[in-house]
C-alpha cells in the first residue's frame, strides 16, 4: 500500500495547553479510518490539523511524502478536503455554493454536473437557485457536501457530518461516502454516532489528545 498521509509526532498545544500530544499516524491511499473518543478528546482538532485550518506546534505531517507546510494551500485544500459539522453555506442560493469549486479552479460552470451532483444527494435539480435560508439542516449539509466532491479530492475528512440528520439523510451521506471510498478516496471521519463505529473499516480512538487504540 502506498502512504498518502503521515503523522510524525504531532503536537498541538496553543498558548502551552496541550490539546494533541505525540500522535503517530500512518494512513494508506483509499484508508477509510474512523476516530472516536470522548468529546473534547481532540478528534476535531486532529483533522483541522490535517486540513491545514490549524498548525501543529511541533512534528511534521506529510502528504504523499512531502512536508504539508512545504505545500501550497490552495492546491492543499483541493487534494485534501474538510467537510465542517456545521456546514458553512455561503453567497444567497445553492448555486453560488456549487459554483465556488469552479471558479476557484478558474473552470466553466457546468449546470449537469451540479443537478447530477445534487440528484447523488437526493435533492431536486430545481433546488439549485433555492435561497440558502430555506433549506433544512439535512439539506445544507448534503449541499455542503457535495460541493466539497464536484471536484473529488484524494483524501476526504468528514468532521461529524451527520450528527443531527434524520435516518433517511444519513443513509443517503453513508451511501454517497461509500461510492466514492470504492472508487479510491481515502476517508477520514471523526463520529460519535454508534452505527457509525460499529461498521468502521478502521476504528481509531483518541483520549485525553493521544491515540490510545486502533481497530481494524
Amino acid at each position: 500500500m502506498t502512504l498518502i498521509l503521515t503523522l510524525d509526532q504531532v503536537n498541538y498545544a496553543p498558548q502551552g495547553k496541550p490539546i494533541l500530544s505525540d500522535i503517530d499516524l500512518a494512513i494508506n491511499e483509499n484508508a477509510f479510518i474512523t476516530f472516536t473518543g470522548p468529546s473534547g478528546s481532540g478528534k476535531s482538532t486532529l483533522l483541522r490539523l490535517i486540513a491545514t485550518l490549524l498548525t501543529p506546534t511541533s512534528g511534521v505531517i506529510k502528504y504523499q511524502g512531502q512536508p504539508q507546510a512545504q505545500l501550497p494551500k490552495p492546491y492543499y485544500r483541493q487534494e485534501v478536503s474538510y467537510c465542517f459539522q456545521q456546514p458553512s453555506l455561503f453567497g444567497e442560493t445553492v448555486r453560488d455554493n456549487l459554483a465556488f469549486p469552479f471558479s476557484i479552479r478558474d473552470q466553466p460552470w457546468s449546470q449537469k454536473r451540479a443537478e447530477q451532483a445534487l440528484a447523488s444527494v437526493e435533492l431536486s435539480e430545481t433546488m439549485i437557485d433555492a435561497p440558502i435560508t430555506s433549506l433544512s439542516g439535512g439539506e445544507k449539509q448534503r449541499v455542503a457536501l457535495i460541493r466539497n466532491l464536484l471536484f473529488p479530492p484524494k483524501v476526504l475528512l468528514l468532521d461529524e457530518v451527520t450528527t443531527g440528520l434524520d435516518a433517511d439523510t444519513k443513509n443517503c451521506v453513508h451511501r454517497l461516502i461509500a461510492n466514492y471510498h470504492q472508487q479510491g478516496m481515502t476517508i477520514l471521519m471523526v463520529t460519535h454516532d454508534e452505527t457509525e463505529i460499529a461498521a468502521a473499516e478502521t476504528l481509531v480512538e483518541i483520549r485525553g489528545g493521544r491515540l490510545e487504540a486502533k481497530h481494524e
